[in-house]
This record gives C-alpha cells, sequence and structure tokens, in this order.
C-alpha cells in the first residue's frame, strides 16, 4: 500500500497547528513554589499536560493521566509496544524576545514562541503522524503508547512516576533533537561546587546570582558589592566600562556611595551546547576576581574564573576527554548563587560526558584543584551515556525513512543533551530539526519553521507505520 504522507499532512495543516497553538499559548514553565499533591511540577505544566490529553481523547485514543504529571494515548494492539516520548514542559522565557512567548505568531515562515522546537511542535507533528495513522485505519501489528511528560527540563520526575506504574515500551523514540537521528546520548551529571559566605578583604560581595536552569547557559548575571571608599567605586566602575567593551557581553552598573550594583548579559543557549552561549556568570566573576575580596567570597570568584570561565571542555578542571564514538565531554556552569555569610552559596556544573570517564572521578578531579579553596562537590544527579548500535533494526528503519523523505544522507550522531529516547535500551531521539535548522532551543526568540513542522509530521508517520505494521 502506497501512501501519500504529505498529502494527508496537508489536509489535516490547519488543524495540526490550531491544536499546536493551543498548547503553545500555555505556559508551562516548571513552579516548584505553586506546585502541589495535584500539580506535582506546577500548574502550567499539568494544564498542558490536561490538554495534550483531551485533544487525544477527542481524536479517539486510550487516554490515561498518571498524577497529573505525566499521561499517555494508547493506538492498536499486540505483543510488542512502541513508545513515542514527547514533552510540554517548557524552559523559562528569560529575556530578550522580540515576540510574547506564549502568544504563538508565525512570521517569514517561522513560527515564534516558547516551547516551538522544544517540544511541543516536535511532539504535535509525532500526534499527528500517529493520528493519520489512525484515521486511515491502516493494519498494525503492535500496541503504541505516546508517552507525554511535564518535567523534561527538570528532573524528569514525570518519567520516573510513569515508569513505576506503567511497563516500559519494548522500543521507540522521543521528538526532541533532530535529524537523521539521535542514537547516541552522552552522560548527563550535574555537581554542585559549595562554599562559605565568609568575606574577609577590602572588597565585599554581598551578593552573586545567575542562571535559570542547569543546562541553560546563563544570559546575565548580577551581583552587589561593597567597597572601603568613594574612590574605590569610582575607579570599579570605570574599569567595569572598560571590561565590558573589551569581552563579548553588555552590562550595566548603579553606583550608590560604596554600595554597587553590577549586572552582566551575554547570551543564553542550551546547556548540552554550551559553546554556543556567553556566560553572563563566568564573565563577572571574571571581572570581579580582579578585586581584593577574601574568605569564601575570593574562593568563590577565582574559582569560577581560574577553572570555569572561558572552557567548555573542561581543561582547566582536569576532566577534559574524548571518546573515538561519542566525542567530546562539555560543561556548563549554569546556576551561580552566593550570599554573605551564608554556608549554602554554590556553582552548579551541568557536564555532558561520554562513556569512559564517571561523574565521581570528576569530582576527584575537583577536589584536587579545588579543595585548597575551602570548596567542597557533591553530585545533584548523573546519568550514564546511551547508545543504540546503527544495525539495530530500529535505526536502520528510522535512518531509511528519513533518507528516502530528504534525499540526504542517513547517519547516526551522539550528542550531549538528554532526551527521553534513553529510557529504553532500545530508544533513539529523532527528529525534528533539519540539517538546515537553526537551533533556538533554550534561548530568546525560540522557533520552528512551518515547512519544517510540515515535513517532520510527514516523515514521522512513514517511520511510525512502518515500525508497528
Amino acid at each position: 500500500m502506497t501512501i501519500d504522507w504529505k498529502k494527508e499532512v496537508e489536509i489535516r495543516k490547519e488543524d495540526l497547528f490550531k491544536d499546536l497553538f493551543d498548547l503553545l499559548s500555555i505556559p508551562s514553565v516548571r513552579e516548584d513554589d505553586k506546585a502541589t499533591v495535584d500539580a506535582p511540577v506546577g500548574p502550567g505544566p499539568k494544564e498542558a499536560l490536561l490538554h495534550f490529553l483531551e485533544i487525544g481523547e477527542r481524536d479517539g485514543f486510550t487516554t490515561k493521566n498518571i498524577d497529573n504529571i505525566a499521561g499517555h494515548l494508547e493506538y492498536g494492539q499486540g505483543d510488542e509496544t512502541m513508545g513515542i516520548f514527547g514533552h510540554v514542559d517548557v524552559v523559562p522565557v528569560g529575556t530578550g524576545w522580540d515576540t510574547e512567548p506564549f502568544k504563538p505568531v508565525i512570521k517569514d515562515g517561522k513560527l515564534y514562541a516558547r516551547g516551538a522546537s522544544d517540544d511541543k511542535g516536535p511532539s504535535i507533528a509525532a500526534y499527528y503522524a500517529l493520528k493519520m495513522i489512525k484515521e486511515l485505519e491502516l493494519p498494525v501489528s503492535k500496541r503504541v503508547r505516546f508517552i507525554i511528560g511535564t518535567d523534561e527540563e527538570s528532573s524528569w520526575q514525570c518519567m520516573d512516576r510513569y515508569l513505576e506504574v506503567e511497563d516500559k515500551p519494548d522500543f521507540g523514540f522521543a521528538p526532541d533533537a533532530e535529524f537523521p537521528i539521535i542514537n547516541g546520548e552522552k552522560g548527563n551529571a550535574s555537581i554542585n561546587l559549595l562554599f562559605d559566605g565568609s568575606n574577609e578583604g577590602d572588597y565585599k560581595l554581598i551578593s552573586f546570582e545567575s542562571g535559570l536552569r542547569a543546562n541553560m547557559v546563563p544570559e546575565s548575571a548580577t551581583a552587589l558589592v561593597e567597597v572601603a571608599t568613594v574612590d574605590q567605586a569610582a575607579n570599579f566602575e570605570t574599569e567595569f566600562m572598560t571590561f565590558i567593551e573589551a569581552n563579548p557581553i553588555s552590562g550595566i552598573i548603579e553606583v550608590d556611595g560604596t554600595a554597587i550594583k553590577v549586572i552582566v548579559k551575554g547570551k543564553s543557549a542550551h546547556g548540552a551546547s554550551p559553546q554556543s552561549g556567553i556566560n553572563g556568570g563566568t564573565y563577572l566573576a571574571a571581572f570581579l576576581d580582579n578585586y581584593a575580596f577574601g574568605g569564601g567570597a575570593k574562593a568563590y570568584l577565582s574559582a569560577i574564573a581560574t577553572y570555569v570561565h572561558g572552557d567548555t571542555t573542561g581543561e582547566k578542571l582536569g576532566i577534559n576527554y574524548t571518546d573515538d564514538v561519542m566525542g567530546e565531554l562539555t560543561v556548563n556552569a549554569g546556576l551561580f548563587s552566593f550570599k554573605a555569610n551564608q554556608t549554602d552559596n554554590y556553582v552548579t556544573l551541568n557536564i555532558r560526558y561520554p562513556k569512559g570517564i564517571t561523574a565521581p572521578e570528576m569530582v576527584a578531579s575537583f577536589e584536587k584543584l579545588l579543595g585548597g579553596l575551602g570548596t567542597t562537590f557533591t553530585i545533584d544527579k548523573a546519568t550514564l551515556p546511551h547508545y543504540v548500535p546503527e544495525d539495530d533494526e530500529l535505526v536502520k528503519t528510522l535512518l531509511d525513512v528519513y533518507t528516502e523523505h530528504t534525499g540526504l544522507e542517513g547517519h547516526g550522531q551522539v550528542i550531549g543533551g538528554g532526551t527521553f529516547g534513553r529510557l529504553l535500551e532500545r530508544g533513539v531521539a529523532y527528529g525534528a530539526m533539519f540539517p538546515h535548522s537553526v537551533d533556538t532551543m533554550h534561548q530568546a526568540n525560540e522557533f520552528m519553521e512551518v515547512d519544517d513542522i510540515i515535513n517532520a509530521t510527514v516523515i514521522y508517520a512513514d517511520a511510525i507505520y512502518r515500525l508497528i505494521k
């Protein structure tokens, strides 16, 4: 049976974008301060999950809600289950948008909104692919579960809970990365560097804050500083403006007598590609490290400036490592917090690492380098590297479909990002970015090209059907 998938998508194009616009309009950022038993990661992700399940119920799928934190749509029957993993939560908005982040708009062929490319756009594309198979009443031999998460951008509580009560699918993919395929994902470790809050120098660091999520390159950073004299404050202001002009950042400084507020702005990016961003936190620390701070404040600033700033491969930290298949380790300093005279000051490093190195080995290296500064370390979370060989039938099928629809060579890829595909031994990520796509995930003015959404839906439909028929 030959099916014109492009024609079937075009028939449903208006409905697809109506559903996508509605989903994008829900501000589904995790909000711990608003979390309840009924909304485990906040009201926004819950609302988006319920809306997605309502779309599935409308279209006749069997649906299940797991504690308002995860859910699934189910179709077909068989001894094997294919899983499709999407997520409806999004990272915080940040600054620098030219449009309203939760008021989707199409301009110049691009759909702008937070979540357009990560991951509401690709999830709706994959959903409509499955919806077409159902509506066309095509014969299938396997069960499909479209699984929806609400905490992918943070700690994956959604999938932890889902897999406590539901069976794990036998194979599948997450529409949450790029084509041709992602059949390998680096390990992901978040390690905290901890410092005391003592201040013993002529300059006092009252506070230092930067970052929204560990897996985002911080765009901006803010510090409050107290100096001894008005002359010191004047010199500080002059030297800050010189620093700004000499580096790829912008900044603001406010001086009130001997009290100073300084703000640095760089460029946000996905934490898996820290080289694509400009880390406002490390730039601010590098500037402040030139001054006579003391105690824990000096240790804090020096550790960042000496061992983290300007290095996204971990070389300064002694953990740079490269695997022939999985590539090099990357480091993103994603969260910074320092308050004078408090004990819970930290820098959180989000590290994406290939096979051949472990999180405890990284901490051992940190202890050798930073232990003399009074620094201690904790591992927040660490997931191991994941790889599905290219000769696996799942990978071969998905690559064949991609090649047939694009005319481009299909090949395996390894990324630093982590997707739900890694939850399955035979799990991968598949689309929805194409080689020509501009990656705006986790950035201001996030967008996905309208044509890419359509073409991804076509590929997903063909791929899903080949895998379950």
